[in-house]
């Protein structure tokens, strides 16, 4: 079976844009594209933050200021659909960020997919192995 990956790459900030949403849209949306895909192919999209992008990975994030709804749900809801999750642990020790304050699982959605806290040369190797970069 044929694999294209395509790599999902977020640096903006959650909130005052519509990037990080889009980001998160198109990546669930990807794995739906199977149906255009040949009989042997898949699609296998991974979900990259790096830079002030870890900032969307926050838990109990508190949206109703700008009414729209968090990106913590939207995470999850990747978890749910087995997306894999990286974060860089370069920009999660540059922020001052805990991983205890960081969304790492979705148990409360039944997913069974957990986030990864890895290394900038980990992301990069994602990339450099994905068939497509959407940058966000």
């Amino acid at each position: 079976m044929a694999i294209k990956k395509i790599a999902f790459v977020v640096d903006k900030l959650p909130y005052k844009g519509e990037s990080s949403r889009l980001a998160l849209t198109h990546c669930i949306a990807s794995q739906t594209v199977e149906i255009h895909l040949e009989e042997d192919e898949n699609v296998e999209p991974v979900l990259a933050f790096v830079g002030n992008g870890v900032l969307n990975c926050l838990r109990n994030q508190n949206a109703e200021a700008y009414g729209v709804s968090t990106m913590e749900s939207h995470i999850k809801n990747a978890l749910l659909t087995d997306i894999k999750v990286l974060i860089c642990e370069e920009d999660v020790k540059r922020l001052g960020i805990a991983e205890a304050d960081l969304i790492m699982d979705a148990e409360d959605f039944g997913a069974d997919m957990m986030s990864q806290i890895v290394p900038f040369s980990e992301i990069m190797a994602e990339i450099e192995s994905s068939v497509h970069l959407m940058y966000f």
